[in-house]
């Protein structure tokens, strides 16, 4: 029996990393709302009392992106002035300008070109990872972080713990035998609070209110390890503590680094950038293999060059778990999947409005269970 451990992290909606992503993908949002053609590639970065927004944005729509920093600040509970950083007082400097003229050449919709043969907005390697630990068909790890992140929020916006501030971090550590989660090992929890609250309330509050009501008890004893705020004061937090940026929590966003990653971050970028609709497409692809019974394990790659439609390679590798050849499993594929850019954005309506809904807490599984790309609609036919 070969034994193993594995850690993944989460962290919530106040991280500095995490308001820049939800200010990038809230901004693409309202970008394609107005205008669906729109290209976005906007970047955030935030620090004491400011915000920035820089990049590029080619589209007709008129937004006043400053008013969209400060909505989504206030949403995540920034909103105490004195503090370092707050809704109402920090300074937004907005540079952005046009796209490229070099990158719209491949990418921008003219005659000639043959429906969906418009080119990939950038080279590049993309990676979807599906496997059965979890009903969302994801690393049992990440999604244990996730969901303690989201109720360290829920108990601090429903006043719960009302001492509770916005940033937080969470981390799960899980033992495997032969590949299966058999048990958490250790939990971490990091929740930023007011300054006057007593630290072993607060560490017994968050077992209380967060741990225990948030992780399978069948995967919990009484060696089970809690370290909650392990150096004791966490009051100075946020972007007022530590700068943010844009793209800086891609293990987070995909799957806590139980699967590789190609690099690409995913928030501020419209979906003819293949670091995100390639993503989608690799992380469909894989679910649905492993959802068809074809493999108990998958990974799938995808590689893209500037300009061209078809991707250079398609790599699947099902760890030796396919119960069918994998060339046969590439086959099928062909007549279901189709990985070309403008393919994935039709069938998964990336030009949609959506994507502020997985700014947080992952692009894939449970967070995204009602979104196009975690859809299991091609593994019956697959499976026949």
């Amino acid at each position: 029996m070969k034994k193993s451990v594995f850690t993944s992290e989460s962290v919530t909606r106040g991280h500095p990393d995490k308001v820049c992503d939800q200010i990038a993908d809230r901004i693409l949002d309202e970008v394609l709302r107005q205008d669906p053609e729109s290209h976005v590639a906007c970047e955030v970065t935030c620090a004491t009392d400011q915000v920035h927004i820089f990049g590029e944005i080619t589209s007709d729509a008129r937004i006043d992106y400053e008013e969209i920093a400060r909505k989504v600040i206030a949403e995540i509970g920034y909103t105490e002035k004195g503090h370092g950083f707050d809704a109402e007082s920090c300074a937004v400097r907005v540079d952005l300008h046009e796209q490229s003229p070099d990158i719209a050449r491949g990418v921008c919709k003219k005659g000639g070109k043959e429906l969906l043969d418009h080119g990939a907005g950038d080279q590049g390697m993309m990676f979807g990872y599906a496997c059965r630990q979890t009903e969302t068909l994801m690393p049992f790890p990440i999604e244990m972080a996730h969901a303690l992140a989201k109720r360290l929020e829920l108990v601090r916006r429903t006043k719960v713990l009302p001492y509770l501030l916005p940033d937080g971090k969470t981390q799960v550590t899980v033992e495997y035998e032969d590949e299966k989660p058999v048990r958490i090992s250790t939990v971490v929890v990091s929740a930023q609070h007011q300054a006057d609250v007593d630290i072993e309330q607060l560490r017994g509050d968050v077992i209380t209110h967060v741990i225990l009501p948030t992780l399978p008890i069948s995967m919990v004893d009484r060696s089970t390890e809690f370290f909650i705020n392990p150096t004791g004061r966490f009051v100075e937090g946020g972007p007022a503590a530590d700068s943010g940026l844009t793209g800086r929590k891609i293990i987070v966003d995909t799957y806590g680094g139980y699967a590789r990653h190609g690099g690409g971050a995913f928030s501020g970028k419209d979906a003819s950038k293949v670091d995100r609709s390639g993503a989608y497409m690799a992380r469909y692809v894989a679910k649905n293999i492993v959802a068809a019974g074809l493999a108990d394990r998958c990974e799938v790659q995808l590689s893209y060059a500037i300009g061209l439609s078809d991707p250079l390679s398609v790599r699947i590798d099902t760890f030796d778990t396919a119960r069918v050849d994998e060339a046969i499993i590439r086959s099928l594929l062909k007549a279901h999947a189709d990985p070309r850019p403008d393919a994935i954005i039709q069938k998964f309506n990336l030009t949609a409005p959506q994507y502020s809904k997985v700014a947080c807490y992952g692009h894939f599984g449970s967070n995204a269970a009602e979104l196009p790309w975690e859809q299991t609609d091609i593994a019956q036919a697959l499976r026949r």
